[in-house]
């Protein structure tokens, strides 16, 4: 099982920053069986560049839960499950701080759609989620918000499964990282 994830913060290190929305899509290997998603209040303020980048302002987060309100369900769907992200340690990193703030400690098995895609999409121009979907033909709507983010991945991720006939959700393994 896996627990596709996208997350939007206040900036690029998890060490200052906070999330601002959370996307988690469970999926099985053939289809989502699960799915998740909420703005979530950093209680500070979104530095001017993230807003515009993502659309997500302070307006808009004030009135979102806080993290200690959805870290439960955030540890129920994603338990038991790998965590895969495209470029999964910037997600996986934020995730870890907020548990850490609650006193909890967050460790999941993680995946990596944008190591994988090195791997075995060698010929691709770019790696990135908007440029290497735009190169598959992945539909990616709502760049920069974490629902259309995480879906992307998804489809890239179904992709992925796709691209050899032998390798299955067992054999993916080999890719994993250790919580």
């Amino acid at each position: 099982m896996y627990s596709i994830v996208d997350i939007e913060a206040t900036g690029g290190n998890s060490k200052i920053g906070r999330i601002t929305e959370i996307a988690i899509y469970k999926f099985d290997g053939r289809q989502v069986v699960e799915e998740f998603s909420s703005l979530v209040n950093p209680e500070r303020d979104i530095p001017p560049y993230v807003q515009r980048l993502t659309g997500i302002n302070n307006k808009m987060a004030a009135k979102a839960p806080l993290f200690r309100d959805i870290a439960e369900e955030v540890d129920r769907i994603t338990k038991n499950s790998c965590f895969v992200g495209h470029n999964v340690k910037f997600d996986y990193s934020f995730f870890q701080m907020e548990f850490e703030a609650l006193g909890f400690e967050y460790k999941r098995e993680r995946l990596c759609t944008l190591q994988l895609s090195e791997h075995l999409i060698p010929e691709a121009p770019a790696y990135g989620l908007g440029k290497l979907c735009k190169s598959l033909g992945i539909p990616l709507e709502d760049r920069h918000r974490a629902q259309g983010d995480a879906l992307a991945t998804v489809k890239l991720f179904q992709h992925l499964l796709q691209l050899d006939g032998s390798l299955d959700v067992s054999k993916i393994k080999k890719y994993k990282r250790k919580p």
